[in-house]
């Protein structure tokens, strides 16, 4: 590895990270899973988000830019998919804001990994990344060592980030906080959410 491939490799990882740390539906997520269920959940729905990051960076490693060029309906389709998914998590959230929070983990938004996984996967900002960004800073030819030293960096940024959002919000105070305002706050996240969604099938329809 020379000093070049050294210098790319954080050079990418630290762009990326700056897009992870920029607040959108996995933070939300994320957040709100580990003020209304546990850090252990918030820390699952990381580790979703995670395995998302995963398939994300490897297809665009595998040519999913090259892929999207030659099939733009497959790109409109996964940014209505996607649109749709975001509008779905923002009517649940807002239609339940006033539901009390199930303190014993028996909250009603499913399976804390599936959540984060699904929500990595349908996140606009993800797919903008990995679809233009990532493949930009890409050199023309990627060999092996880099391709997995690739995806282990944008993963662990991922993981880290977000365990860290887990069990911050998961705090006792943050978590009283939550419960007095979760009303508001959940509806506020909502309309973000929908608002997001909305969007997207917009973008979805110019394409």
């Amino acid at each position: 590895m020379t000093a070049s491939d050294l210098l790319l490799l954080l050079s990418i990882g630290f762009v990326q990270l700056l897009a992870v740390i920029s607040p959108g539906p996995s933070f939300l997520i994320t957040a709100r899973t580990a003020v209304a269920r546990s850090r252990f959940d918030g820390v699952k729905v990381a580790l979703g988000l995670t395995a998302g990051t995963v398939i994300w960076s490897s297809a665009a490693l595998l040519g999913l830019n090259a892929v999207f060029h030659a099939m733009p309906m497959l790109f409109m389709a996964m940014k209505v998919a996607g649109a749709l998914f975001l509008l779905w998590i923002a009517w649940q959230i807002f239609r339940h804001a006033k539901d009390p929070i199930a303190m014993d983990g028996a909250d009603a938004t499913g399976n804390p990994f599936m959540r984060g996984f699904l929500t990595q996967l349908a996140n606009p900002k993800v797919v903008v990344f990995f679809g233009s960004i990532f493949i930009a800073m890409l050199p023309a030819s990627v060999p092996l060592w880099m391709t997995l030293a690739l995806i282990a960096i944008v993963s662990f940024n991922e993981l880290w980030w977000y365990t860290v959002v887990a069990l911050f919000f998961g705090s006792g105070p943050v978590r009283s906080f939550y419960l007095r305002a979760k009303a508001w706050i959940d509806r506020i996240t909502g309309l973000f959410l929908g608002a997001l969604g909305l969007r997207l099938l917009w973008a979805a329809r110019d394409a």
